[in-house]
């Protein structure tokens, strides 16, 4: 699918990128940008800046940064397509019909109708339970305490005791067998032909970040097994990637997620107040799901059954966050089975002082594994200890060991040198972590040549977004190619040639990468921290010196490579006089 370049443009210039952000984040002027709180990371200073100027915006806290396209495609999770088509809508641009291959054709068709599908089996289910046929399934959502309004917000229904019903409803709606079974919503064998995969069941759509739905779980009423049943894996529907209640949860922030194993856990809590409580789809937690919360804290809490099920659950979901970079507490349900008794008997108050105490998840893996071991011997309590040292080993920072070798100490009530003896001992043996050299006192790390390099090209780039005025006098000296690092000579030929005819589009150069991690980039160059003076003649003497830095450093390079080429040693040649001339004019010449 392909939009014109010059569509695309229109529909940004027409949505003001202040306009649109202050619909997700309150923001606040200060100077000539505007800051708020990062919806892309938890915070309690503002640090995420947009602005009119540039139509772009940037976090100083995590990195998060683009232009108007970008925001849309990081918060609504929307493809690059969608986030087009839902700003052309706010615009009231038209966007023309797009020509498609044949291919192109069917997938999306095919997409679409599969989730058209979903949608009118939705639609049904939510029907039925309202009718004669979802009496009992209505019952039994009442008595479990759920209101007409939370039922209607997560879209419960109702499928019908007859084995072939909503199988005929769609049928006649136009919806062929393939497309049913493909979707998971019917069944082919040779005993009972087409049929339904859900019935006599209370319905849970399942929704994408977007509100579509994507799959189904149903609970059955009576005896039947299995007790929930969940839609297949679809070319809509990846279990692995997707949370149930994500759609809402995702603008909770509440700074932290709160992770269950049941759909009625995740309602009951949303109804309560709790609306970052989500749970994964009928299967254990997986990376792909960490990878998702990730994208929005680094805080989770987990909400399992306390029984041995769900403490195994708890442990295994705890080695999945640390992979993924993130921070798992435990929540105590003692003396209740799970959060949906829990709140029923206790209330809200003493379910959020009990997230406010969820345990450290490495003191938690501790609890479980003392189980193991008779701590009144004293061989079993020394080889208990043994395992917390070796446990302590997996941390990476030293830092951070030293600190859990004091808690440990204290809580367990070991001696701290005994213990971090015991650790050293354990690291030496098991190769796990070695001794980090501690630098001398007042002595930091200098940074690299390379590195150097790279932030001299970004206050370039930075200096000249923010004073265009400045590129005339630049681009006698310096050109795209003295930049070093690819990504940033890219960024540097759109904006000189952009400039060059009196253009000025930083936010259209976030486009030119697809990327995700890459546009964050381009975004931190025109947002890099100038740490220029206050004096006008400073800031002039300021921008010569990162102009000299930076065509200092590729001649450097060029000259590095040079062989015999005629051509090459006859550019470095003028490159060099160039250099020459820029160290000896006038800083005046820059005080613009």
């Amino acid at each position: 699918m392909y939009y014109p370049d010059e569509l695309i443009e229109e529909i940004r210039m027409k949505n003001d990128i202040v306009d649109v952000i202050s619909g997700y984040v309150r923001l606040q002027k200060k100077g000539g940008s505007y800051f708020g709180l990062c919806p892309f990371h938890n915070e309690k200073s503002p640090s995420f800046s947009v602005s009119p100027t540039k139509q772009m915006y940037y976090c100083f806290g995590c990195g998060a940064g683009g232009n108007v396209f970008t925001f849309l495609r990081e918060y609504e999770h929307y493809s690059f397509i969608e986030a087009v088509q839902e700003l052309a809508k706010r615009a009231g641009v038209e966007l023309p019909n797009i020509a498609y291959t044949e291919e192109m054709k069917q997938k999306e068709s095919r997409r679409a109708r599969l989730l058209e599908a979903n949608k009118e089996a939705a639609k049904y289910f939510y029907y039925l339970l309202r009718g004669k046929d979802g009496e009992t399934g209505l019952k039994y959502l009442h008595g479990r305490e759920l209101s007409d309004e939370t039922i209607h917000k997560f879209g419960l229904g109702f499928s019908s005791k007859y084995s072939d019903d909503l199988t005929k409803y769609l049928k006649g709606k136009g919806f062929p067998d393939d497309i049913l079974k493909e979707v998971g919503l019917s069944t082919i064998d040779e005993k009972m032909g087409i049929h339904d995969k859900f019935w006599n069941r209370v319905m849970f759509p399942i929704q994408d970040l977007n509100h579509r739905v994507i799959g189904f779980g149903g609970r059955v009423l009576g005896d039947a097994k299995p007790k929930y049943l969940n839609s297949p894996e679809t070319p809509i529907f990846d279990k692995s990637k997707n949370l149930y209640g994500m759609n809402f949860a995702r603008t909770s922030r509440a700074g932290n997620f709160i992770l269950c194993e049941g759909y009625m856990d995740v309602i009951s809590m949303h109804q309560a107040g709790f609306t970052q409580a989500v749970a994964s789809l009928g299967t254990a937690f997986t990376s792909g799901q960490a990878y998702l919360l990730s994208k929005y804290t680094k805080d989770v809490i987990l909400s399992y059954d306390s029984d041995e099920a769900g403490t195994k659950a708890a442990l295994r979901a705890i080695g999945i966050l640390k992979e993924a970079g993130m921070r798992g507490r435990v929540l105590n349900l003692e003396p209740y089975k799970d959060p949906d008794e829990f709140i029923k008997a206790l209330g809200k108050d003493a379910f959020q002082k009990r997230l406010d105490e969820a345990e450290n998840s490495f003191f938690f893996e501790l609890k479980i594994l003392e189980r193991g071991y008779d701590l009144k011997d004293p061989e079993r309590k020394t080889a208990f200890h043994r395992e917390i040292a070796r446990k302590i080993c997996t941390f990476p920072e030293e830092v951070e060991r030293e600190n859990y070798i004091e808690a440990v100490a204290e809580r367990y009530h070991i001696g701290f040198e005994s213990l971090r003896s015991m650790v050293r001992t354990e690291a030496g043996r098991t190769g796990l972590v070695s001794e980090a050299v501690r630098p001398k006192s007042g002595i930091h790390k200098k940074p690299t040549r390379e590195e150097n390099e790279k932030k001299t090209q970004r206050m370039l780039i930075t200096a000249i977004a923010d004073k265009p005025a400045l590129f005339k006098v630049a681009s006698k000296y310096v050109s795209p190619s003295d930049f070093t690092v690819d990504l940033y000579r890219q960024v540097a030929e759109r904006l000189f040639d952009d400039l060059a005819q009196d253009k000025w589009n930083p936010a259209a150069i976030v486009d030119l990468f697809e990327d995700e991690e890459e546009q964050r980039e381009v975004a931190s160059l025109f947002h890099t921290e100038l740490l220029g003076p206050e004096d006008a003649a400073d800031r002039a003497k300021a921008f010569k010196d990162i102009l000299i830095g930076v065509k200092s450093a590729s001649l450097e390079k060029s000259s590095a490579s040079l062989g015999s080429d005629i051509q090459a040693i006859t550019q470095a040649v003028a490159a060099k006089k160039a250099l020459e001339e820029l160290k000896k004019i006038s800083i005046d010449t820059f005080n613009i």
